[in-house]
């Protein structure tokens, strides 16, 4: 069973998933920072790259979007790649030949555009033009005309018998105009034909409003915005093993219940009010855990140790068995470690969001049978996530390697910054290293100046060190140049700053 729990501030939502005590998911959304996933936009075409075959488009974001070929909708046909992407991989849509994208768009040309995936770093919001809105139980692709169904669905037949279900609540009368296409999401295997056609109500006339929107509105302007993320905890994380739903907030709990009460009923006998006088994430200890999910090392039960490495390109997990002698032998101490970090590891790649390239170093396992052990367990556990991953065996190093899909910012990415002292290296210079680097700078300054003094600003540690342990050398570089050299110390942004004043 499952707990969700929900601090709500006008500034930040914080959600807390919570299965047999342990915190298995967390999702934070700053109302200044609210995710685009989902948001729908009239954009204009800035400018074409037909060697990327992308164009940039404008859709009134600090930085222009990308819109790639692959996501570019031609003659009402999905183009490869683009229903996968647009609908949260529910189903693909059929591989066509694509045409290049300077026959498809221009400069100066108005497109409706949905953002397809967050701005992340330096790179500015992906778009598509295959508009998809989701709904509880359906997802509503309006330029298409096919009834996909959610690959996790079941058997064949069961497949066969929900699309024929569609086909028909899904018919428009005669001269209605076009009826869309829809993808059945997972949760939607035991729906009633009521549900679905309360669905297919609600999307359709959504995308009418965005559609009638988007007729009279200028480029930039926002047609459509996705789910606030208490309204996506009732339609996309509360399902039948979740106990309860509990929000701190008044005021967004009958929100939340009047949203339910229209499009997740099932829900909201869920959803409780949390009245307490402590904070709701105390209950749990969430805060402790979400400062554990910032942190490189994570501690295993055993002794052993995860140290997780976050880069641009990929995330490095290296796997330690530290204190770990509970076994009877080595092999079995090593093989016993791999198991449980296959577990941690599943866990905290859900806790702190970490997606794209995923580089396992497990300890170097000689037998055989373990590395099937640990890997099998390891997709066992991944199969959990919700988010799309593949897993590699174990390569000829011994590394697994796997892929998560990234859609939004990580939890490092989102709570911290690049440390303003050592610049994101995650390391600085020794005070003794920060000498070197001042007694070779003076040399090179009393070549091109005379002054009477050279006049060193630098960290106390830095300072200390010159008049202790460097002092012969500072000495002999006075006596080389013929000028005294004075010493200042002062509290600097960092211990690898220094200034050198000519008196």
């Amino acid at each position: 069973m499952q707990d969700i729990l929900i601090n709500w501030t006008p500034q930040e939502t914080r959600v807390a998933v919570v299965e047999n005590g342990a915190v298995q998911e967390l999702h934070i959304e700053r109302s200044l920072e609210r995710g685009l996933v989902g948001n729908i936009y009239t954009g204009r075409v800035a400018r074409v790259l037909p060697g990327m075959q992308s164009a940039f488009i404008d859709i009134g974001l600090e930085r222009a979007a990308f819109l790639h070929v692959a996501d570019v909708q031609v003659n009402g046909v999905t183009p490869r790649g683009a229903a996968a992407t647009a609908t949260r991989g529910d189903a693909a849509g059929p591989a066509v030949a694509q045409t290049p994208i300077e026959r498809l768009v221009f400069e100066g040309q108005t497109l409706t555009v949905q953002v397809i995936k967050d701005p992340i770093g330096t790179k500015g919001a992906r778009l598509s033009t295959q508009i998809s809105i989701a709904g509880r139980l359906l997802v509503f692709l309006p330029q298409d005309d096919h009834i996909g169904i959610s690959q996790k669905i079941g058997s064949q037949e069961l497949r066969e018998q929900l699309r024929a279900r569609m086909n028909r609540l899904a018919q428009v009368p005669e001269g209605a105009g076009p009826p869309g296409g829809f993808i059945l999401r997972t949760n939607a295997e035991e729906a009633s034909d009521e549900e679905l056609a309360d669905d297919i109500r609600y999307l359709r006339k959504t995308w009418g409003l965005v559609r009638e929107k988007s007729f009279k509105s200028p480029p930039g302007t926002l047609l459509h915005q996705d789910l606030s993320l208490v309204e996506r905890v009732l339609r996309d994380l509360t399902h039948d093993a979740t106990k309860a739903v509990r929000i701190d907030s008044r005021l967004q709990f009958e929100s939340l219940r009047k949203f339910g009460q229209e499009f997740t009923p099932t829900s909201v006998a869920k959803l409780e009010h949390y009245p307490g006088e402590r904070p709701i994430f105390d209950l749990f200890n969430i805060d402790d855990e979400i400062a554990r999910a910032l942190a490189r090392r994570v501690d295993l039960k055993s002794g052993g140790y995860l140290i997780i490495d976050q880069t641009e390109a990929l995330t490095t997990v290296d796997v330690n068995t530290g204190g770990f002698v509970g076994a009877r032998n080595f092999d079995e101490t090593i093989f016993k470690t791999n198991l449980e970090a296959g577990q941690a590891i599943a866990r905290q790649l859900r806790l702190r969001n970490l997606g794209g390239i995923i580089i396992i170093d497990f300890i170097d396992m000689s037998n055989e049978g373990h590395r099937n052990a640990v890997l099998a367990e390891l997709r066992k556990q991944l199969s959990r996530d919700r988010t799309k991953i593949t897993v590699s065996g174990f390569t000829q190093l011994g590394l697994v390697e796997m892929t998560r899909k990234r859609t939004r910012e990580s939890l490092a990415h989102m709570l911290c910054e690049v440390c303003p002292t050592c610049e994101g290296k995650g390391q600085v210079k020794t005070p003794r290293s920060v000498c070197y680097d001042i007694l070779r700078e003076i040399l090179r300054e009393a070549r091109q100046f005379d002054p009477k003094e050279f006049r060193i600003i630098a960290s106390a540690a830095v300072v200390e060190m010159l008049l202790d342990e460097e002092s012969q050398h500072l000495a002999g570089l006075s006596d080389f140049i013929g000028k005294p050299i004075s010493l200042q110390a002062e509290a600097l942004g960092s211990p690898e700053q220094y200034d050198i004043v000519l008196m």
